[in-house]
């Protein structure tokens, strides 16, 4: 992540640090609660997917850290969790019987310590509905549909069990299927279209419960289409290529994950929509 961004992280301890006295371990938490990308995955060398310490909550951690030295984080997420099982469980081990619900525990549990709570979720409902073939209409209406019903009552329920005041902050997504311009230009045309429709459902649901959105797909130029001079490619294919795995040679790509830079842009979007 830029270094300049924290410069700006001064105003963030008036946001963020006006909580009482913690009551956890002498110190304030950061809760991250989501989907892969909350946890950091990125492919190995043999292209299989495993969780590392440099994923956008850990550098949001980092960059919070500078100036709240006793902010902890605790990160929540699930690989392949979706807006249904992260209401339901069933993928990852919880003690409880799904992420919601741990996440709930946590939050009443460790009440005015928590300073603040991201989540990220929907892109695990949408992403099958896309490949090589193209676009399952019938499917991205299933994950839209799923995602509206989903998210009120997983925000619903993380607000309510929320002390007063502790901000929860989500996420929009980038489009790891632009890297489809190198085979079928139209497709990712296609694909783009389709993910500011499903931005602006976010947009709309997190708005409902006036919960700000950093906006990844913009600092991923998600929607520009602009050639790059001397690259014969857009702008957002470019991004997509340079904060991505989807370009990368077999084994390790094509893997829909952000890279370290990646997840610094995503972390930087967080930033961007928290301070001053």
């Amino acid at each position: 992540m830029r270094l300049h961004r924290f410069a700006r992280l001064a105003g963030l301890v008036a946001l963020l640090g006006l909580a009482a006295e913690p009551a956890w371990a002498g110190s304030r938490v950061y809760l991250s609660v989501g989907t892969s990308l909350s946890v950091g995955i990125q492919p190995n060398k043999a292209g299989n997917n495993r969780r590392t310490q440099a994923g956008y909550a850990d550098q949001l951690y980092a960059a919070l850290a500078q100036s709240m030295p006793d902010l902890q984080l605790v990160k929540l997420g699930c690989p392949g969790e979706t807006s249904v099982t992260m209401i339901a469980g069933g993928i990852c081990p919880y003690s409880l019987a799904s992420q919601l619900q741990q996440a709930e525990k946590f939050l009443q549990d460790h009440g005015a310590s928590v300073a603040l709570v991201t989540i990220d979720v929907g892109a695990n409902d949408i992403e099958p509905c896309g490949g090589p073939s193209g676009i399952d209409q019938t499917c991205v209406a299933g994950a839209f549909a799923n995602v509206a019903t989903n998210l009120p009552t997983i925000l619903g329920r993380l607000r309510a069990a929320a002390a007063p005041g502790v901000p929860i902050v989500g996420m929009n997504y980038y489009n790891p299927f632009l890297a489809a311009w190198f085979v079928d230009p139209s497709l990712a045309q296609t694909s783009a279209t389709g993910l500011l429709l499903f931005n602006s459902l976010l947009q709309g649901l997190y708005g409902g419960f006036s919960v700000p959105v950093a906006d990844v797909a913009g600092t991923f130029f998600s929607s520009d289409f602009t050639l790059v001079p001397g690259a014969g490619i857009p702008h957002n294919v470019l991004v997509v290529c340079q904060w991505t795995w989807m370009c990368a040679a077999p084994p390790v790509g094509p893997n829909i994950h952000a890279n370290g830079e990646g997840y610094g842009a995503i972390a930087g979007a967080f930033l961007d929509t928290l301070g001053p």
